[in-house]
């Protein structure tokens, strides 16, 4: 893990303040923020940082939300531009309280990026809007090369883990992406009482689905008010789900103590 210092990551910490914008690696507390932000990558989160659900894992506040921000898209659009970046990542808090759960906010938010920033790709790491299809079709249309929709955690563990989110509603969610023709993404994390048969059973609910990238990394306590660690997984353990993930059939999986869903998200584009 590199230290959150030096020149591009004031850089982009900046940038990001300046337009009043938030990313998942500040709320979320990533701990690859210095690594990604020195590279000059970031996860934009959009739609505010308050949560309308309040999921076990997750350090993002929750409450009730303000109105979405109109200038929103133009200024991450145009904080993309003015850092050069080539491939970017958006994602969101979940947003119950919007008659589309935000879905034409994300739409607008895709397209304003690639008219600003003309040949940037881009990954939507996109809330479950409760797997509607016309929600989904709006985020879909707007033409993101990848679409990720993290599964986070084993089946059985999902109601203890995720609000309100339903672990077959999740798969449905990466099957449409998935039929859509863009590449699909999910991700989960491990260490919270998870069996290993589990994990191999969770990579084959998301192949059947269509689903191409795989992510997996340790869970760490955002605070004590949060779920605790059951168990550190080795290092070694990760390269054995990666290897295996691969071989099961994921084109690309991303397995290490603190890898997170965006982690090294540029390689994740369909070549």
């Amino acid at each position: 893990m590199e230290w959150p210092k030096g020149e591009s990551y004031s850089r982009m910490k900046n940038q990001v303040e300046r337009h009043n914008l938030h990313t998942i690696c500040t709320s979320g507390k990533c701990p690859n923020i210095g690594e990604c932000w020195n590279r000059g990558t970031a996860t934009f989160m959009i739609l505010g940082d308050i949560c309308t659900r309040s999921c076990k894992f997750c350090g993002v506040k929750t409450g009730r939300p303000l109105p979405p921000d109109a200038q929103e898209p133009e200024h991450v659009a145009e904080t993309i531009k003015t850092m050069g970046i080539d491939h970017a990542v958006i994602t969101s808090v979940d947003r119950d309280d919007l008659d589309d759960g935000g879905a034409s906010h994300w739409a607008q938010t895709i397209q304003t990026i690639k008219t600003k920033n003309p040949g940037i790709t881009l990954e939507a790491l996109i809330p479950d809007f409760d797997a509607r299809a016309e929600h989904l079709r709006k985020v879909i249309e707007a033409g993101p090369e990848v679409i990720s929709h993290n599964l986070e955690t084993v089946e059985r563990l999902t109601p203890q883990i995720r609000t309100k989110a339903r672990y077959q509603r999740s798969l449905d969610v990466i099957r449409q992406i998935a039929e859509s023709g863009i590449r699909a993404k999910s991700g989960i994390m491990v260490g919270l009482g998870e069996k290993e048969e589990e994990i191999y059973q969770t990579m084959d609910d998301l192949l059947k689905q269509g689903c191409e990238v795989f992510t997996i990394g340790q869970y760490l306590q955002p605070t004590p008010a949060h779920l605790e660690v059951k168990n550190f997984v080795e290092p070694e353990k990760f390269e054995t789900f990666r290897k295996t993930g691969l071989k099961k059939g994921f084109v690309h999986v991303e397995s290490h103590p603190l890898v997170r869903s965006s982690y090294h998200a540029d390689k994740h584009v369909k070549n």
